[in-house]
């Protein structure tokens, strides 16, 4: 059957989906409105629909990383174990794991999400309504808490991650990260304040007891879609990060992220410039509500996320002083990772 090529997929690609979707009864005839969704992921995804079917394709980026297609399949066997939960997702329809049939990578089709991104943009519903906006916040810590609860042996995720020694890696693991970026030329070594303080903090007072569970690995805000008819979570996307750790550290991850009075914004998205969100303190509140887990240390569990982050964030920069990144962005990103551990130093000087 001859197939009409789309511009966005290209001729090859766009016979091989159309080729490899006949073969698993995915609908007939061409594919229509193909259309790239954006986000901010490298992945590539695209959105079309065939035969009055919607579908969204992910696949990694163009030039594949030597891990693009062992990460995508890793994700792919997540969201597959979610399917039954109340944990809002992408609903996985097909998976493509030859990589044969896709120019080298993996890939694989699911449901669009009826859903906005609020970094992004606000309906009028929830421009326009300061407790829409509330409600907003308090379901993202709904959503959180539903994953945090999820049995992952009893939905097939045993050997999913290394949950042993999990909160014991992190600090080395995170420290070894920021002396790598010594390596870039330019990069005149980390300035990021009370780096050491902590990393001493943070192995003095790790949690001596915790409960291993399904975490998303970088939760926040721009991860989230929301339903367009009020405030409730349609998904929680970009999984890359998942594995089996330690949940509490997304709720940290959530609460280092979250817009801080006088802080800095770090989203810097339409929902924080449009306020009206619950507290830190009204999250973790409503978290508390659905999980069995003890909350008590939440502070280190948002310190070890501002740690983590600003390392993650100081990379960026380190790779643009080194003429890998553009200069801008890395030093937005500088910023931030600052503000990540300026907030730390705040944490630990109230615990």
């Amino acid at each position: 059957m001859e197939t009409t090529p789309s511009p966005l997929l290209g001729a090859d690609a766009t016979a091989a989906l159309t080729a490899w979707m006949d073969t698993r009864g995915l609908g007939t005839g061409p594919l229509t409105r193909v259309r790239p969704i954006s986000g901010g992921t490298q992945n590539v995804m695209v959105r079309f629909e065939r035969a009055g079917r919607e579908y969204v394709l992910r696949r990694g980026p163009h030039h594949l990383r030597p891990r693009s297609n062992e990460v995508l399949l890793h994700e792919t066997r997540l969201l597959s174990a979610l399917a039954d939960t109340d944990v809002p997702h992408p609903h996985i329809i097909a998976v493509c794991d030859d990589t044969a049939v896709f120019d080298g990578a993996v890939f694989y089709l699911m449901e669009p999400v009826d859903g906005f991104n609020a970094t992004v943009v606000l309906p009028p519903l929830h421009a326009g309504d300061p407790s829409v906006r509330h409600r907003m916040g308090l379901a993202m810590a709904d959503a959180l808490a539903a994953l945090g609860t999820v049995d992952h042996f009893a939905v097939g995720l045993a050997g999913f991650g290394r949950p042993e020694g999990f909160l014991e890696r992190q600090v080395p693991r995170w420290l070894a990260e920021l002396e790598s970026y010594n390596r870039f030329s330019g990069y005149l070594g980390s300035i990021l304040p009370g780096v050491d303080p902590v990393a001493d903090w943070l192995e003095r007072n790790r949690p001596a007891e915790w409960r291993p569970g399904i975490m998303h690995g970088d939760f926040h805000l721009a991860n989230v879609m929301f339903s367009p008819h009020g405030p409730d979570v349609a998904a929680i996307v970009d999984w890359e990060m998942c594995t089996i750790g330690d949940p509490l550290l997304d709720l940290g991850w959530l609460l280092a992220t979250w817009p801080e009075p006088g802080g800095v914004d770090l989203l810097d998205g339409a929902l924080t410039k449009a306020g009206g969100l619950p507290t830190a303190a009204e999250l973790v509140a409503r978290y508390a509500r659905r999980t069995t887990r003890d909350l008590t240390a939440i502070a280190w569990y948002t310190v070890l996320a501002c740690f983590k982050l600003g390392i993650v964030l100081e990379g960026t920069h380190a790779r643009a002083c080194a003429g890998k990144a553009p200069a801008a962005v890395g030093d937005r990103l500088h910023a931030s990772a600052r503000a990540l551990f300026e907030r730390a130093g705040r944490l630990i000087a109230s615990a």
